[in-house]
């Protein structure tokens, strides 16, 4: 029998269930997010052997992170700040160009995916490069009922060069649009 994988064994923090990340560690996270996000450059960096796929790799694992904790606590401007201006995003109600469109669409989705009462898990998430692939659900913290899942994978060069093309299958089981409470709990 093939051993099985533990995804996180290697990175800061298991966002594979909820419970797993401290409140020091989920804080702290939010200051690296915030760093990394600094060091985007308006133009994406060259892959050479200044700036090598390990590094982008080592960067990406760095980051991941960061990224689910951004999810987690609804931080919009932390997730809008993760994506290149140039970002093409594919999915079903795409495709999106460009960082705005596909911010505006997808807002909804983060409000939906972390409102109060639901958890976002991430119970795979692997890297090759600049490649990270993931799969998440949303969980109904009462009822335990998984309220949305998906997978996606994003190209992100690094910090330098963020996520500039994204690929997303969604499916929610309920609501496909969030309130206007929801919507006002995602910080921009």
């Amino acid at each position: 029998m093939k051993k099985r994988i533990n995804y996180y064994e290697q990175l800061s923090a298991d966002y594979s269930k909820p419970g797993l990340v401290s409140k020091e560690l989920a804080e702290k996270l939010i200051k690296d997010a915030e760093t990394y996000i600094s060091l985007r450059e308006d133009t994406l960096p060259e892959i050479n052997s200044e700036y090598t796929l390990a590094q982008i790799e080592k960067e990406n694992r760095d980051w991941w992170g960061t990224h689910c904790e951004a999810v987690r606590q609804g931080r919009g401007d932390l997730l809008e700040g993760e994506y290149a201006n140039n970002l093409v995003y594919l999915c079903a109600d795409g495709p999106f160009y460009g960082k705005t469109d596909g911010v505006e669409r997808e807002v909804n989705w983060w409000a939906l995916l972390a409102q109060p009462g639901v958890t976002m898990n991430w119970p795979i998430v692997m890297f090759s490069g600049e490649v990270v692939y993931f799969e998440w659900n949303c969980t109904d913290d009462e009822t335990n009922d998984v309220t949305a899942k998906g997978n996606v994978t994003w190209i992100r060069r690094g910090h330098r060069g963020a996520c500039y093309i994204k690929c997303e299958q969604l499916t929610f089981y309920r609501d496909v649009y969030a309130s206007r409470e929801l919507l006002q709990l995602i910080k921009n």
